[in-house]
């Protein structure tokens, strides 16, 4: 058997030829055309875990899981402990396809702070790249619950700050610098160093510390997260991904080397290549995108063996149509429609507190709304799809698509704001006729998708209308005097 190498590994992601796509369509045109894709990993095939009787997690990191509340690991976050940390961890990349709500995040988190927790030496040994500055914030507030207890330092790109300040905090650089006359020799008594272990970064963000801060380097890297993979994938954000992943593999390390890692079993030392995992709740098949990740032998775990391409929560009752007192997120179709609702539901002087969230807000604004939606304080939040991906607001009861969504995709990413970590949620799909049908055929590529008519008393709508012809009116001044702002 001939001698294999490193791009030889990652061949094995590469799109299959147009005879190759002709046969696998010709089976089944629903089965993704890479083979390793049609023999997932499924999770519903692991038990839920108590964080005791999980083996080789750190007796730090069971206390503060146990701080935070969480007793057992949902069986995503098992499937994925086994993969990294499990015997023969780190040999293959991974790609994590479970609904929204499912504890993908702690997934990651909790086993790669667990390979980190031995270091001696700081380096960033992780990184995790996210495609919005919420998503990163919340997903570096999951490491700190955890890292902290086992001494690693947690870091965070987003562009909040200047890049000079954001720079300091992820990297030492030399303190000294000693110049010998008589020998005309320079000694650096210190070199730059890391001052975190964990990176939590978007692309954009990401790129400019590759590109511009001194000392920033990926060359230790041991775990590269893709998180919210299809929309990363979709965006080139200044071709970020192959930047990143030309510099996890130096110049000084050989294909020996690199091949020596990928031998590596359980409790060895040496680990030269980072593994790669790749998260999302909506997992692309193209052959094209997932080929950029040179992803070497991939396995895909999966929440269920079934050939629909999405997945709703199980626990998710879906309604075709707000609860009082209750946390609703109710999502547009554009920044525009959340902006006129949200101004609507003022003008109706409704009792309910409600807030907006769209990409037309500065980051401040937005970051404010957040707060007072998550901290109760605003029992609504109007969206656009800004908030769909990955973001987890606790106790969300009810999800109105105020709009019906165009692709099944959307809707999966909307109404996976409720019925997360096992909890109950409802949602609601406000239709015209003419939408019916559409969001019917939408609904056949979804599982877990049954949906019951829901309708209101005729009497309720009759209360209200009076009500909602006066918010009009004001509306319609309101709207004017902006214009007029502008």
């Amino acid at each position: 058997m001939g001698k294999r190498t490193r791009e030889s590994f990652e061949n094995e992601t590469l799109p299959p030829t147009t005879k190759q796509q002709e046969e696998v369509a010709s089976l089944d045109p629903s089965l993704p055309t890479l083979p390793w894709m049609r023999k997932p990993l499924i999770v519903d095939s692991f038990p839920a875990v108590q964080v005791h009787q999980l083996g080789c997690l750190d007796p730090r990191l069971i206390s503060a899981l146990q701080d935070i509340g969480i007793e057992s690991l949902f069986p995503v976050q098992v499937a994925v402990w086994q993969q990294v940390v499990g015997l023969g961890g780190g040999e293959r990349d991974i790609c994590v396809c479970s609904p929204t709500g499912s504890g993908k995040t702690l997934a990651y988190a909790l086993p790669i702070v667990q390979m980190l927790s031995t270091r001696v030496v700081r380096r960033l040994r992780a990184l995790v790249v996210l495609p919005t500055r919420d998503l990163a914030v919340q997903v570096k507030a999951v490491f700190d619950t955890i890292a902290s207890a086992v001494g690693l330092s947690v870091g965070l790109a987003i562009g909040q700050t200047q890049i000079a300040n954001e720079a300091a905090e992820l990297v030492e650089l030399p303190r000294k610098c000693v110049h010998h006359f008589s020998t005309s020799e320079v000694e650096m008594l210190d070199f730059p160093s890391s001052r975190i272990d964990i990176l939590v970064a978007t692309p954009g963000r990401l790129m400019d510390h590759i590109t511009s801060t001194e000392g920033f380097t990926l060359e230790h890297l041991r775990y590269m997260v893709i998180d919210e993979s299809d929309r990363l994938l979709r965006q080139a954000y200044q071709d970020w991904l192959p930047h990143s992943l030309e510099r996890i593999f130096t110049k000084g390390q050989s294909k020996q080397s690199l091949l020596k890692g990928l031998g590596r079993g359980f409790g060895m030392a040496n680990h030269y290549r980072a593994m790669k995992m790749v998260v999302s709740a909506t997992l692309t098949r193209d052959p094209a995108k997932i080929s950029q990740l040179k992803l070497c032998f991939p396995l895909l775990i999966s929440a269920n063996v079934e050939e629909k391409r999405y997945q709703l929560p199980k626990q998710l009752q879906s309604y075709k149509m707000m609860l009082e007192d209750q946390k609703t997120i109710v999502f547009t179709a554009s920044v525009t429609s959340t902006h006129r609702l949200f101004l609507l539901l003022q003008c109706c002087g409704t009792r309910l507190k409600a807030v907006e969230y769209s990409s037309l807000q500065h980051q401040h604004d937005r970051s404010k709304a957040l707060a007072a939606f998550r901290e109760g304080d605003a029992k609504v939040l109007i969206a656009s799809d800004a908030i769909t991906r990955g973001m987890d607001v606790e106790g969300v009861m009810n999800v109105i698509n105020y709009d019906v969504p165009v692709y099944a995709k959307t809707y999966v990413h909307r109404v996976g704001r409720t019925a997360r970590a096992g909890k109950p949620g409802s949602s609601y799909t406000l239709l015209r006729r003419e939408e019916v049908r559409h969001f019917k055929e939408m609904l056949q590529k979804v599982e877990n998708s049954k949906c019951k008519r829901f309708k209101l008393p005729q009497q309720t709508l009759d209360e209200l209308y009076p009500c909602y012809i006066e918010g009009l009116n004001k509306l319609k001044e309101v709207t004017v005097t902006e214009t007029i702002k502008v």
